[in-house]
């Protein structure tokens, strides 16, 4: 049912999947520097490979709260989004190397918190199948 915890997480790492497009996950300058000295700022839209696996991860969890009849399916799901976004965390690390220094800003823990998320949720839907399942032999 859409009122269980999973529903929550998958909520969440939806947000905070969305909010990556706005807010960055780094900020420096980059190697080719800028002769005005501009501070440029990581963000999901910053590179095409961010950009496809954050909007697919956006789309995804969306899709997946509403999945909550087929529990296989979105547990499936959910574990291919948890590699989704460890890939799109591995690629926020890479696109790294162009900046010459800089910090990692605050608001990088909305990438980083989506792995969790989702871990979370596909452990909730674990434990929901697991409960039905025992439900299922008592009949």
């Amino acid at each position: 049912m859409i009122q269980r915890i999973q529903t929550l997480w998958l909520f969440i790492a939806t947000a905070f999947a969305a909010l990556s497009f706005k807010f960055p996950f780094y900020s420096g300058y980059k190697i080719p520097t800028d002769p005005v000295g501009n501070v440029n700022e990581l963000l999901a839209s910053s590179h095409m490979l961010l950009l496809l696996f954050t909007a697919i991860l956006v789309a995804g969890c969306l899709a997946i709260i509403f999945l909550f009849k087929n529990r296989k399916l979105q547990l499936r799901l959910t574990v291919a989004a948890l590699f989704i976004s460890a890939i799109n965390v591995i690629l926020y690390f890479t696109q790294l190397k162009k900046y010459t220094s800089g910090n990692i800003a605050l608001t990088a823990v909305f990438a980083l918190a989506i792995p969790l998320l989702l871990f979370l949720a596909a452990r909730g839907i674990w434990k929901d199948e697991k409960l039905v399942k025992s439900l299922d032999r008592l009949r």
